[in-house]
């Protein structure tokens, strides 16, 4: 039986759309079945971190993990390649992370820091044609600071800053604690608690007889303080 010419190209396209088909929806189950698994699933601060692949084939060439929304050099982490003598190469994301990589896909990050924190995406190349991929988000939670307990003692006790020294400070006049009899050529306070010295006999005169008598009864207005209101 032979078969048109026209009906073989029909044919031929036909069967390769089908093929065509076949191969993406392989593909898109292959990418469907690529998990990753987070042990534990919320990482504290210096704890160690497992992201374990699942669903990677029997055979690969290599796999390639990257740190970010974009997979490019400026983002890979690492290369494993198996079957070789050092199978792990460490890209430019590394930097000082210590991470390890398994030959089923895996990675250990040892001492996850908050700043380990971001989009996690592996690419697991199965051949030329076939790349598995998978992501995930990580999460490290942090410590928060604790304050000192000086430091709170110490905005506990804070004292306002003194303002600067100005000319418009209000003073209040208040009467002196101490009686003050003393000549006016002696301005030494003399203590209450021994008795006054008796003033001498009064002599005669008008001067010496007013001063005497301003000895004896003193204007208390000349002795007082000024003291500095609040």
């Amino acid at each position: 039986m032979e078969i048109p010419m026209g009906t073989q190209g029909c044919f031929s396209k036909s069967l390769l759309l089908s093929a065509s088909i076949l191969v993406l929806r392989m593909l898109q189950g292959s990418q469907a079945a690529l998990h990753i698994q987070k042990i534990p699933e919320q990482p504290q601060k210096n704890q160690d971190l497992l992201l374990s692949v699942q669903g990677v084939p029997d055979t690969f060439q290599d796999f390639n993990w990257y740190l970010g929304e974009e997979m490019y050099g400026g983002t890979r982490l690492f290369t494993y390649i198996p079957g070789i003598q050092r199978p792990q190469r460490d890209g430019s994301a590394m930097g000082q992370r210590d991470i390890v990589g398994f030959p089923n896909g895996s990675m250990l990050l040892r001492r996850a820091q908050p700043t380990d924190s971001g989009t996690y995406q592996v690419a697991v190349t199965i051949n030329s044609e076939w790349t598995m991929k998978a992501k995930t988000e990580v999460q490290v939670a942090g410590w928060r600071p604790q304050r000192s307990q000086n430091w709170a003692l110490l905005m506990m006790l804070r004292v306002p800053p003194l303002s600067p020294v100005s000319g418009d400070n209000i003073y209040e006049v208040m009467p002196s604690p101490v009686l003050l009899v003393s000549p006016i050529s002696d301005t030494r306070s003399i203590n209450p608690a021994q008795p006054l010295p008796t003033p001498p006999p009064l002599q005669a005169g008008p001067e010496k007889h007013q001063y005497q008598q301003d000895l004896l009864n003193p204007d208390p207005a000349p002795y007082c303080q000024l003291v500095p209101t609040s």
